[in-house]
């Protein structure tokens, strides 16, 4: 499970967010993605600010990793790139080739590798298990050479597993997974596409001979949600069963490809609403609802399975 997303400063290192993480943990959850966005001011900024509001500190993201720990939780950190305005990262881009005067992307790339890098520290001295390097960077994905480049850096100061989460859809579009340690994309499928869409990833991952599993997937509780999960947007009316008829359906087509390694669910906040309150949220988490009640079962179960084959 994502926690902590997007990352707010003041917002971690907070008995609300130490209670969340807990409740986190008592869903059966392994694995946590510890998550914050630094901001670059619009899609053609050359500038990462990671230091600066409103990206949390470097004392609140070792906390996150510590708490993390001593829960029993593995660890994948997961510093990611935001635009301030509000559009999606995967839009940030420049020319591809340079011009005299433009913004560029190795101008871009030497920033994004300073943020990248920082982050490795940090999840080498904590002992992170696993370090996402990018998040859903569309048009950045092509950058190959730059790529190779920073993946390169980071082995120099990180020595964990580290992946790249491509955005759905791009699972076989890339042409540099044979850098990285580990396969991982965003499972934002329409419920009905989910055969489909591991049948078309399925090579890939054969090909690549790499472990693979889904850095984002799930689903808002809000009716219309299944047919377009990746949009927090979609109007709509809560729904905790359109969220759970979503995992269900999630959950079938991953168990039956042993393939797919895990699934890092999306999300789990640092602060977290009264679980009262659960049946008029309509966000990703399940906390509360009747998702998160069945993903803790199925959880477990995959835990239990996975001890008796140890």
């Amino acid at each position: 499970m994502t926690w902590g997303w997007v990352g707010t400063r003041g917002t971690w290192a907070t008995p609300e967010a130490a209670s969340s993480m807990r409740a986190m943990a008592e869903h059966g959850v392994t694995w946590t993605a510890i998550a914050y966005a630094a901001e670059q001011a619009h899609i053609f900024s050359t500038e990462i600010p990671y230091d600066r509001e409103p990206t949390v500190t470097d004392d609140e993201i070792v906390w996150a990793i510590r708490e993390a720990h001593a829960l029993g939780l593995t660890v994948c950190l997961k510093p990611v790139v935001n635009v301030a305005d509000g559009t999606w990262r995967a839009h940030i881009g420049f020319f591809d080739h340079e011009v005299p005067g433009e913004a560029t992307w190795a101008q871009w790339f030497a920033s994004y590798t300073e943020f990248i890098l920082h982050a490795a520290r940090i999840a080498e001295a904590e002992g992170c298990a696993m370090l996402c390097v990018g998040c859903e960077m569309v048009r950045a994905d092509g950058q190959e050479a730059h790529w190779r480049a920073l993946i390169a850096a980071v082995r120099e100061v990180y020595s964990g597993l580290v992946t790249y989460n491509c955005d759905k859809y791009q699972e076989d579009r890339l042409s540099w997974w044979d850098a990285v340690d580990v396969i991982s994309s965003s499972g934002y499928y329409p419920i009905d596409s989910w055969q489909a869409q591991l049948d078309r990833i399925e090579p890939v991952v054969a090909a690549s001979g790499k472990p693979f599993f889904f850095m984002e997937a799930g689903c808002p509780s809000r009716t219309g949600s299944a047919q377009l999960p990746n949009d927090w947007n979609l109007p709509g009316e809560p729904s905790g069963e359109e969220q759970l008829r979503y995992y269900e359906t999630m959950f079938a087509a991953v168990e039956a490809r042993p393939w797919v390694r895990g699934l890092m669910l999306w999300d789990w906040p640092a602060h977290l609403y009264a679980e009262g309150a659960a049946a008029g949220n309509d966000d990703y988490c399940p906390y509360g609802k009747p998702a998160g009640a069945f993903m803790a079962a199925r959880y477990r179960d995959w835990t239990s399975r996975s001890t008796e084959h140890a």
